[in-house]
C-alpha cells in the first residue's frame, strides 16, 4: 500500500470528525507522513509535515500490520517498533481511527 492509499483510507475512516479534538501525525520516515488535524471541522487528513499534538513514528510495514490487526499496537510500542512523541492520550485514542 502506498502513502497516497494510506492517506485516502484514513480520510475515509476519519470523515468530518475523528473524535480526537487534536492533531496527530504518522511519521513513516523517508516514506512520508500522514497528518490528521481534528482541531477544526471538518477534520483534515493530508501529507503535510507540520507540528502536531502527537507524532507516531513507525515504519510503513509495521503500521500496515497494526492497521490490519496482525500486530498489537501495545506490543509494537513495547518492542520499539512504534514510538510516540508528544501527547500520549492522543495515541491512546487512535483505535477509533485505525478501526
Amino acid at each position: 500500500m502506498s502513502l497516497a492509499e494510506i492517506t485516502e483510507t484514513m480520510r475515509g475512516r476519519v470523515g468530518a470528525d475523528a473524535g480526537l479534538g487534536k492533531s496527530v501525525k504518522f511519521d513513516f520516515g523517508d516514506e512520508g507522513v500522514v497528518r490528521i488535524d481534528d482541531k477544526s471541522s471538518p477534520a483534515v487528513v493530508d501529507n503535510q509535515d507540520l507540528p502536531v499534538d502527537c507524532t507516531v513514528k513507525v515504519s510503513m510495514s509495521d503500521f500496515l500490520d497494526i492497521a490490519e490487526g496482525k500486530t498489537n499496537p501495545q506490543m509494537a510500542f513495547m518492542m520499539g517498533k512504534l514510538k510516540v512523541e508528544g501527547d500520549m492520550s492522543v495515541a491512546l485514542q487512535l483505535g477509533k481511527v485505525l478501526g
